[in-house]
């Protein structure tokens, strides 16, 4: 790609993700072209369809939500980094204004699978909690999904989605029998 159509490309990505930010999945494409600075032939140049323009944006910011996953896992307990990935996926739909349910179908959306790479991301995660006993066996990738994406949509600031998320995540942990109060063991 010549320089000035990378320039062009880039100029247009970072637009989106501004518009999309603001306005959601459904933003204007001329907004997106006008803020980058080109015409509309340029911005379907580069973007044939929404969809592709879509993939390029949130790629980037799956990207970085993947990458943490192995950050986490190297770095922290595997209950405490799957606790602490999840909040950052939780922020992440927060912030999408809908624009990761319209990309997390779970088939390739303009050629990039973004639930196969988040899926991959979380079980770097979530199969490492489960065999330390962090969280139940019969948690999988998309109950986690839908439960962040859940909290996501349902909370009105991040303090309260931590807290949903605290909440639903003690009850996907294992639990020991233990006796009940007042009675002898």
């Amino acid at each position: 790609m010549r320089a000035d159509a990378r320039r062009n490309r880039d100029l247009l990505v970072a637009a989106a993700i501004a518009v999309v930010a603001e306005e959601g999945p459904d933003a204007s494409l001329n907004e997106i072209a006008r803020r980058a600075g080109v015409g509309p032939g340029t911005l379907y140049r580069h973007f044939p369809t929404r969809d592709v323009l879509l993939a390029a944006v949130f790629q980037g910011r799956l990207s970085r939500l993947c990458e943490q996953s192995e950050e986490l896992a190297e770095s922290r307990p595997s209950g405490e980094a799957l606790l602490a990935w999840l909040r950052l996926l939780t922020t992440h739909a927060m912030t999408d204004k809908g624009l990761g349910a319209r990309m997390m179908r779970p088939t390739a959306t303009a050629g990039v699978d973004c639930w196969a790479m988040l899926r991959a991301a979380a079980d770097r995660l979530l199969l490492p909690a489960q065999r330390d006993g962090f969280i139940r066996a019969d948690v999988d990738f998309t109950d986690l999904a839908e439960l962040t994406t859940g909290i996501a949509q349902a909370a009105s600031d991040p303090a309260r989605a931590d807290r949903l998320l605290t909440l639903t995540l003690d009850g996907l942990r294992t639990h020991h029998p233990t006796s009940a109060p007042g009675r002898d063991a």
